[in-house]
């Protein structure tokens, strides 16, 4: 098989990552070029990405989103005050510049990390409400703090980490998924 093929079908979100491995420095960086390359509206590079290894970073954004989940009300496997991050030891938060392919060039990045890291043996998983989290003037300051200036808007997190139990089966894929106009 392919082995781009076959990295999109072997690729699971990972829901119980262990807190204690983290990835290399030298792999989060591979993991964060390959984004870099993800295809963007007009060539423009509109998104960034942010690496987040700092453990106190990580649990203050952590528990940001956690708020947003109560706050909310929102429906999620995450337990209210428990870590939407599932234990992953880093993320990399997924910015877009405001315009108007915002929405279309973040995605793209977040995909083409999780592939990524999947190539390289790296669990992880898609984390919404970023875009809740950098809205907030808590956030912001974060950026700031970060020397990030410019309007931008959260895409997601990808948790990043390696799986502390095995990951579960793929679902069957459904009957109707694929439609032929011929």
């Amino acid at each position: 098989m392919n082995e781009v093929i076959d990295v999109i079908k072997r690729r699971r979100s990972c829901r119980c990552f262990d807190p204690e491995r983290m990835p290399s420095e030298a792999v989060i960086q591979q993991i964060c070029e390959a984004g870099t390359w993800a295809p963007t509206s007009r060539g423009q590079q509109n998104p960034i990405i942010i690496a987040v290894t700092n453990k106190e970073l990580r649990d203050k954004i952590s528990r940001m989103n956690s708020n947003i989940i109560t706050g909310n009300n929102l429906v999620t496997s995450t337990p209210p005050g428990g870590d939407p991050f599932y234990g992953a030891p880093c993320m990399l938060i997924v910015l877009v510049k405001e315009s108007p392919n915002a929405l279309y060039d973040g995605p793209i990045v977040m995909q083409t990390l999780m592939l990524a890291a999947e190539s390289l043996g790296v669990n992880s998983i898609w984390i919404h409400r970023a875009k809740e989290e950098f809205e907030s003037e808590e956030g912001k300051q974060i950026l700031r703090d970060l020397g990030i200036e410019g309007d931008y808007v959260g895409i997601g997190h990808v948790a990043l980490g390696y799986a502390a139990k095995p990951l579960p089966a793929p679902k069957e894929r459904k009957k109707d998924y694929i439609w032929w106009a011929r």
